[in-house]
């Protein structure tokens, strides 16, 4: 029995972005909430809620990038070259918020310097990669493992719009997790901010889903033809239901874990569809992940490392979450 090592792959590197998207999501969603919190106080809280998990959220982004590389070095060759300018944005991003989780508790007189870098520095990360997103959505031009376009092909409207639609699908999740980790003033106040936020992100999910098809040919026929459009049908369906859940989640009071899941869930659902959309090619339109990947050799010796890595990295994931559980105190978690 023959083992397809690029499909077991392609399986590692979606579940490590996957992974990434909803971990560090909502605490770059924290930082895009941050100077529409009610006050200095409601800041501090939200910040402490993430900060001793924030930076093993990344190792996904980490996990993923790697495997890529290993795994399929023709379309990280691709992937890369067509996407430097918002990579290196994003990292710049990535970077002034982290550098902002160190000193804001500890400055003084530069207090609002480390506020206004963990908020900017949030907001463009996550701006950046809704761009990076919409860009790859659309497709590169290449030659074999050669980028042919431009350096800024990754600039349109689509790839401008899902920066904008990002952003607001980690402010939700990050108001939700302030629903789920709060209580009082802010955990009232993340509740009206996320009925707003989910609105916005429901309509985004509509806009991205009846543009996406018109992207490509293939991808029109996949959605809209006879049976698949039976046989997809339960996606869409299932997306309004949870709409509807988490509405009637978010005016509820006693209810704090349900948002932040059925949020989740929204984005596990919209991931869904982006892979029904897209798949098998890992660099679209047409470099699928057979024909980028590297040789079963290297394939196979890197998953015995692949084999000891992730379950290491799903295991100190949930340890960490699981020490620094249920609400937060004033000062921070208290177990």
């Amino acid at each position: 029995m023959s083992i397809d090592l690029p499909l077991i792959w392609a399986g590692i590197i979606v579940v490590g972005v996957f992974m990434y998207v909803l971990l560090d999501g909502f605490d770059l969603g924290i930082g895009i909430l941050f100077p529409f919190a009610p006050d200095d106080a409601a800041r501090d809280k939200m910040m402490n809620s993430v900060a001793p998990i924030w930076d093993g959220n990344e190792t996904w982004l980490v996990l993923g990038g790697a495997g890529l590389l290993a795994a399929f070095p023709a379309a990280y060759s691709i992937i890369l070259s067509a996407l430097y300018l918002p990579l290196i944005v994003m990292l710049l991003g990535l970077t002034f918020r982290g550098v902002a989780f160190e000193f804001r508790f500890k400055a003084n007189t530069s207090r609002y310097l480390w506020d206004r870098s963990f908020q900017f520095g949030s907001l463009i990360a996550t701006f950046t990669q809704g761009v990076v997103l919409g860009a790859f959505v659309q497709g590169f031009h290449h030659d074999g493992i050669t980028h042919t376009g431009g350096p800024f092909d990754w600039l349109t409207p689509f790839a401008l719009m899902t920066g904008v639609a990002l952003v607001a699908g980690y402010a939700l999740l990050g108001a939700t997790w302030l629903v789920m980790k709060t209580e009082g003033a802010l955990q009232a106040w993340a509740r009206k901010v996320s009925v707003t936020l989910l609105i916005a992100v429901t309509i985004f999910i509509a806009v991205v889903s009846l543009w996406v098809p018109f992207l490509e040919t293939d991808i029109f026929q996949r959605w809209f033809t006879w049976p698949n459009l039976l046989y997809l049908s339960p996606v869409p369906l299932a997306v309004l239901v949870l709409f509807l859940y988490l509405v009637r989640a978010l005016r509820r009071d006693d209810t704090h874990v349900q948002p932040f899941v059925l949020t989740l869930g929204l984005f596990a659902l919209s991931y869904l569809g982006l892979g029904i959309s897209l798949w098998p090619n890992v660099v679209p339109p047409n470099l699928s992940i057979w024909t980028a990947s590297s040789p079963p050799e290297s394939q196979g010796f890197l998953l015995w490392g692949a084999v000891f890595i992730v379950p290491m990295v799903i295991g100190y994931t949930g340890y960490s979450y699981w020490i620094f559980r249920g609400k937060v105190a004033d000062d921070g978690y208290h177990h």
